[in-house]
């Protein structure tokens, strides 16, 4: 079976799948490796300790973890197969000092199902949301790492959230607005520290980091890279930097692993 990458992905908001640019770039990236048996997916929008699996039976209920959008958003349905083998895998290689949560009604929220409607439009893969039980880079890299496996399974990990976030700082909401100077420089520096595959500075960003605090106010979009770079085979090796630019003056960067 073939190795799948490990992907870190900006997730945008739902006027994301009305978005013909970004859409038709996730759309291409799915279709430059294998179809996955499945996927494992780490949102932003679900902080959750300990450590959480999604519902994992056929058809379960979205999360709309969002508000004063069009009421066509509240609507969409992404109803996935039956994941339960995959739950039972992640849950087994935990260790026995770190419970594993299985919820049992709690379905997928936009951070996932919004970018896996695009990529993955039939809903025929099945799909397992765990949450971020942790905001440390290390102990997320140390998450992923115990998920690398599963990539040699034909599974499909994905952090997704956003390069920059600073929401409340935002003047110009339209799609195409320009990036404030703090997701510019933001976005900056951390291409620069994935290009040399630098984690310990990537780690370093609330002290580091040029335009924090107002990229990230909260830090719950930045830090499911750390699970993405924890899957790779070698953490320090520089990944593919995936569509440059801007969405809302957040920026879109992304980040693919081998």
């Amino acid at each position: 079976m073939e190795r799948m990458p490990a992907l870190y992905i900006g997730h945008g908001a739902p006027p994301l799948l009305d978005d013909p640019v970004w859409s038709r770039q996730l759309r291409e990236l799915a279709s430059t490796f294998a179809r996955p048996s499945a996927i494992l997916i780490v949102s932003a929008h679900w902080e959750s300790a300990p450590l959480s699996l999604s519902a994992s039976g056929p058809g379960i209920e979205l999360v709309y973890d969002f508000g004063g959008f069009d009421p066509k958003y509240y609507r969409m349905r992404y109803d996935t197969p039956d994941a339960s083998a995959l739950a039972a895998r992640v849950a087994a290689m935990m260790p026995d000092t770190e419970p594993v949560h299985q919820h049992a009604s709690r379905g997928l929220d936009h951070g996932a199902w919004v970018p896996l409607t695009i990529m993955y439009p039939e809903a025929d893969i099945p799909v397992l949301q765990m949450s971020l039980p942790t905001d440390d880079p290390y102990k997320l890299l140390t998450l992923g790492s115990r998920l690398r496996e599963l990539r040699d399974e034909g599974v499909l990990v994905i952090g997704s959230g956003f390069l920059t976030h600073g929401l409340p700082f935002l003047r110009d909401w339209s799609i195409d607005a320009e990036a404030p100077g703090w997701s510019k420089d933001f976005d900056l520096w951390a291409a620069e520290a994935l290009s040399r595959g630098d984690v310990a500075e990537l780690a370093s960003y609330k002290t580091k980091a040029p335009g924090m605090p107002y990229a990230h106010p909260t830090v719950e979009h930045y830090t499911p890279l750390f699970v993405t770079l924890g899957a790779a085979l070698d953490p320090e090796a520089p990944g593919e930097q995936l569509f440059e630019g801007f969405w809302l003056g957040l920026s879109k960067r992304s980040l693919q692993v081998a």
